[in-house]
């Protein structure tokens, strides 16, 4: 390990010590860079508008909150897969909600757009999409709730 990497690894462990939250790196992962336009071309405006300018979809409105088959909730930017659906959990908010991530497969970082409240954002570690919130009322064993934006996903069946 070089010492480049050694301060990585321990400041990638105090900011999750910080938080709260886990912080997961996407070193494996190689990067989608697309255009604004190309990003334009390729998405549906609501889920270019939660992608790539980090909003937020309307509660309740997701045909993915009640999708309970077995399978995977993969980014709709770039198709990685983000979410197993046996993590996938009803918490009453109107999102799709998940207790626990693919490993390595997103990056958090701090959203301090609400005045009243420091939230930790989550991004898909391929495209860098905007998925949603991740907080922690979620249930065990994780006890963490990743509030996703349905538009931001889409399932494939096992």
């Amino acid at each position: 390990m070089n010492r480049r990497h050694f301060l990585s690894v321990a400041g990638l462990g105090a900011l999750a010590t910080a938080t709260g939250f886990p912080v997961f790196a996407a070193e494996t992962i190689t990067p989608l860079n697309l255009s604004d336009a190309e990003w334009k071309k390729r998405l549906p405006p609501a889920s270019y508008t939660v992608l790539r300018q980090g909003g937020t979809e309307y509660a309740g409105t997701s045909p993915l909150v009640n999708e309970h088959r077995k399978g995977v909730f993969a980014c709709l930017g770039c198709d990685l897969p983000l979410f197993s659906s046996d993590k996938k959990y009803d918490s009453h908010t109107g999102w799709p909600s998940f207790f626990d991530v693919m490993k390595d497969h997103i990056r958090t970082q701090s959203d301090h757009k609400l005045a009243f409240e420091d939230r930790t954002e989550y991004h898909c570690a391929r495209c860098g999409g905007h998925q949603g919130h991740v907080f922690p009322d979620g249930p065990p064993p994780t006890g963490l709730r990743y509030c996703n934006n349905g538009v931001a996903l889409k399932f494939i069946p096992a």
